[in-house]
């Protein structure tokens, strides 16, 4: 029997960013939409989710992620700005954008896509937007309230974190929520 295990790969959010993004959920749990938060513990910024991946294949993709993002230097991101998507008139996730550091971003997952694809992994046709998930709308009333008060974030500072490294992680999936394990970490050393 083979197993297999879902996995995604992310950079970690620092203890502010996370600590602001708890404040702006309590401030967004004033609506009756039902709305299954991201634990701030959980909360990382994901470059491409690989879904059920053979357990003989993980050392393959650790060993790719961390050849493409070694010559990358470490770099800050300033997160902010809180959306939805697909509209803040219609939402179904809601988010916490970047500021600084997107471009960095965007160039870090093209590389982990291009690694990726190297070993047979489907790459992303959607142009990839760095965010940060806070919660997915499952429905409930009031949304029409619920996008106004996101879009009222628009301007939300949600603080600086550093980004050194990439880390591939596993994710089970609980009755309390998911349980994200490291696979490896890959240092950004450029």
């Amino acid at each position: 029997m083979t197993r297999s295990l879902r996995t995604f790969i992310a950079a970690e959010m620092s203890a502010e960013v996370r600590g602001r993004a708890r404040q702006l959920i309590s401030r967004l749990q004033a609506t009756e939409a039902k709305i299954t938060w991201v634990k701030p513990d959980a909360m990382h910024l994901t470059f491409k989710f690989l879904g059920e991946i053979d357990l003989v294949d993980i050392p393959a993709v650790c060993q790719a992620v961390t050849g493409a993002v070694a010559e990358i230097p470490p770099f800050e991101i300033e997160v902010r700005g809180a959306g939805a998507f697909p509209t803040v008139v219609r939402p179904r996730t809601i988010w916490l954008g970047v500021g600084q550091g997107e471009a960095e971003l965007i160039e870090l997952q093209a590389a982990i896509e291009r690694a990726l694809a190297g070993l047979g992994f489907r790459q992303e046709l959607r142009r990839f937007r760095p965010h940060l998930t806070l919660g997915r709308v499952r429905g409930g009333r009031d949304l029409q309230q619920l996008g106004q008060l996101v879009a009222e974030q628009a301007d939300f500072v949600g603080g600086v974190s550093s980004v050194n490294e990439v880390v591939v992680f596993s994710s089970e999936l609980e009755a309390a929520g998911p349980l994200h394990e490291p696979l490896a970490v890959a240092p950004l050393n450029g």
